[in-house]
């Protein structure tokens, strides 16, 4: 660990002595990016991707002028987990029909008001052209009056505020628009200045923001996709803030707590594991879960991720579950009794055979570190461990089954809603349900919480199917990407307590 952390500080404080901070920045001068009392506010930032277009509802562009603070959707998600309104004022759901109000003040950056038919038209639009909301135009859609919509799903479907969140769903001024790609007249605290396509991106202040007051006058998103320039552009004053910060990076933040301030939250992208229930029985699945240690995995990932209880962030509604702590000798007597010894080489063995578990695993996401930690830990008790690893393993571990451990990383929690996680690894013949694990009662808990509409409800059934699973010993929930962000003293707002990334600058965003 220390040889480790020596290391990184020592290649960039090299990098530092012979790199510029960065191609794209500008060349701006210590404390450039902060303003001051005589010049105007802009807050200068990294961005680590830039687009070819700014048109809100195509592929992943909404993501982006987001987070430049340009578009805005009918809901927000919260730094709880939650949803809350933004340019709704409130949605009402009977069966199968949605009723939601839009604030009466809702407007965009030209002054034209949203009305009730300018979000439909919107909806259409986006199901027209990004397949991810192609279902959008199976929907019966009018308007009552300017400020009301009614959607009819036509079955029930309770999670559909949850999709009015995605930041593809930002409202734009279609029929004052003429260019979708490059200027897009959204409803933001901010409006394009700028736009280099894939490249920097500059933002002044909507001087007719419906939501009030704006804090900044702008600010200039400088595309920088390797951690060293970020780091280097920071260290010279260059940027004011940036996310995804590295662990290397964020070493060299910590030395110095004056210059820099770090906000470090549990995401929502999750490290965890299947446990094959064909080839592990019940005591042999609660050893092993008994045995990792996943804040000893946290520890040396160095602050990229916090140790999982569940699938969701502990702060959510719905992440309320409990684990086991580790303990290795309750994991031994589990193993003793199931009838193995410990043998001479140190691993338990029983007629014959020693102890061994498959531990499938892919490169990317840490996995590969974390197999190795897994190694380690199980050795450590008398369990040795075999690799299977693969490039790809949706086309081969998880397709065949053939593992005792399999790890995997996905996001888990996309708009405030645990459905789609336990749909794809709980339910029967879901994709992720390739550890032969199942639970009758599961599926009925599954069934109600596809109708429930109450937000608690809906809480209280996902915890009640994860503490299952979790009882059961049919999963391991190791860790939570941390959304690590880096800030100069005095700004504050980036979304920083936020733990999704498609969230930047706001209205009180500031730089002190």
């Amino acid at each position: 660990m220390m040889k480790k952390k020596i290391l990184s500080l020592v290649l960039i404080a090299l990098l530092a002595i012979g790199l510029a901070a960065c191609g794209k920045s500008g060349g701006g001068q210590e404390g450039a990016g902060s303003g001051s009392a005589e010049g105007p506010k802009i807050l200068k930032v990294a961005a680590s991707f830039a687009y070819a277009s700014l048109d809100v509802h195509k592929d992943s562009n909404g993501w982006y002028t987001s987070i430049y603070g340009m578009s805005e959707a009918l809901f927000k998600m919260n730094a709880n987990m939650g949803i809350d309104p933004w340019l709704a004022e409130s949605a009402d759901v009977d069966g199968t029909v949605w009723t939601i109000k839009l604030k009466d003040n809702a407007a965009f950056s030209n002054g034209n008001p949203v009305t009730a038919d300018m979000v439909i038209r919107n909806l259409q639009r986006l199901a027209e052209v990004n397949s991810g909301y192609a279902y959008f135009a199976e929907y019966d859609m009018k308007a009552d009056g300017d400020k009301t919509v009614i959607i009819d799903t036509k079955d029930p479907y309770p999670t559909l505020i949850n999709d009015l969140t995605g930041s593809a769903t930002g409202i734009v001024d279609l029929d004052a628009t003429t260019d979708f790609d490059n200027d897009p007249i959204c409803t933001g605290p901010f409006v394009i200045k700028n736009f280099q396509p894939e490249g920097d991106v500059e933002v002044a202040k909507n001087e007719n923001y419906w939501g009030g007051d704006v804090a900044l006058d702008g600010a200039i998103f400088y595309y920088m996709q390797t951690d060293d320039a970020k780091l280097l552009a920071m260290q010279n004053g260059e940027i004011d803030c940036y996310n995804s910060v590295s662990s290397a990076a964020l070493a060299v933040y910590q030395q110095d707590p004056d210059k820099y301030k770090i906000v470090t939250i549990p995401g929502a992208r999750l490290q965890f594991y299947i446990l094959n229930v064909n080839t592990l029985d019940d005591s042999m699945r609660e050893a092993i879960n008994l045995i990792v240690d996943k804040d000893a995995i946290a520890a040396y990932l160095e602050g990229t991720v916090s140790p999982a209880v569940g699938p969701f962030n502990a702060s959510a509604a719905y992440g309320k579950v409990t684990v086991p702590a580790t303990d290795t000798a309750k994991a031994k007597e589990l193993i003793e009794a199931a009838g193995y010894t410990m043998g001479a080489d140190g691993f338990y063995e029983k007629d014959g055979q020693k102890l061994t578990v498959t531990v499938a695993y892919y490169q990317a996401r840490s996995l590969d570190t974390i197999a190795l930690l897994l190694k380690d830990q199980f050795k450590a008790v008398g369990i040795d461990t075999t690799f299977r690893q693969e490039e790809d393993p949706d086309s081969t571990y998880i397709q065949d089954g053939n593992f005792d451990l399999a790890l995997y990383c996905m996001i888990a929690d996309s708009s405030g809603d645990p459905l789609k996680f336990i749909k794809s690894t709980l339910e029967d013949d879901a994709y992720y349900d390739c550890g032969g694990y199942d639970n009758a009662q599961i599926q009925e808990l599954i069934a109600q919480l596809k109708q429930e509409t109450d937000t608690a409800k809906r809480a209280e059934l996902a915890n009640q199917i994860i503490q299952m699973a979790i009882d059961d010993n049919a999963f391991g929930y190791t860790g939570l990407f941390n959304k690590t962000t880096v800030l100069r003293p005095g700004v504050s707002g980036f979304a920083e307590n936020i733990p999704f990334d498609f969230y930047g600058i706001d209205a009180n965003t500031t730089i002190g």
